[in-house]
């Protein structure tokens, strides 16, 4: 369900298994269809840094750090879900920032700071591995800290405020059957997983590969999502008592950022 795992971490989480009666999880509370509400979503408060300054475009807010050129050309990284980035100064107070991997792009963002330098705008168009329909975002951020001297207005420290989304990266479907949970989105990402901790395969994600689910109760169920055998990303999902909404309490392990989603269930 949770789609900050692209948008804010460009973006944006074991118990032993607990099994529960095939008859039970045929109605389970998390089948049907899931829309993001942004309104009632809380965003990770740990600040994200970068400056592009003479030429060179820093961010530690990575893991890896990111320490590459701001001539426009394609830069290679390690340890993202990309493989390159190109950044560029658009002027005095913008930057475009490009990520690809195998030279397909996958996200393309404009970072625009406000005439006062208090508020960073960015936009971005996130292009899914399946070749879906592009889903498009919009972050503001405040200002914490100040930039190297002579560094684009860009630069800085800066804590997320808000996230606008389009409804294509904020729809997710369940589907249960047996002891097994379906989830798929628009964008072309699903997979397959029984209920029981042990890995199984994703598809159409750049981000992870494997995920593996565990039953906590009726109403929980803990999502972990690995790439290459490494643990990304952690999201406990909970469904409310009226079957209404679901609250996704996601930790980034690479960053150890953690967002709170709640998610009305159409």
């Amino acid at each position: 369900m949770n789609k900050l795992k692209r948008l804010v971490t460009y973006p944006l989480f074991l118990m032993p298994a607990l099994f529960a009666p095939a008859s039970l999880l045929a109605q389970s509370p998390f089948d049907g269809t899931w829309l993001t509400n942004e309104g009632q979503s809380k965003l990770s408060q740990q600040p994200y840094v970068f400056s592009v300054n003479k030429g060179i475009y820093d961010s530690p807010s990575y893991n890896p750090k990111i320490h590459v050129k701001a001539d426009g050309t394609d830069q290679p990284v390690m340890g993202q879900f990309w493989d390159s980035i190109s950044v560029r100064e658009v002027d005095p107070k913008s930057i475009a920032v490009t990520g690809k991997k195998a030279g397909k792009i996958i996200y393309e963002q404009i970072r625009t700071v406000s005439d006062d330098g208090n508020t960073l705008t960015s936009k971005q168009a996130f292009h899914p591995e399946t070749g879906n329909e592009v889903m498009n975002s919009e972050a503001t951020y405040t200002r914490l800290g100040t930039g190297p001297a002579g560094a684009n207005g860009t630069s800085g420290s800066w804590r997320m405020n808000a996230l606008k989304m389009s409804e294509n990266a904020r729809a997710t479907t369940y589907k249960s059957a047996g002891d097994e949970l379906s989830m798929s989105d628009p964008t072309g990402e699903s997979y397959t997983a029984k209920l029981d901790g042990k890995d199984y395969p994703v598809k159409g994600a750049y981000s992870y590969n494997v995920v593996s689910l565990t039953r906590i109760n009726e109403r929980t169920i803990v999502e972990t999502d690995k790439r290459d055998g490494k643990v990304v990303y952690v999201s406990r999902m909970t469904v409310s008592p009226d079957g209404k909404k679901m609250t996704v309490v996601f930790t980034d392990k690479r960053t150890g950022r953690t967002s709170t989603s709640v998610a009305d269930k159409q």
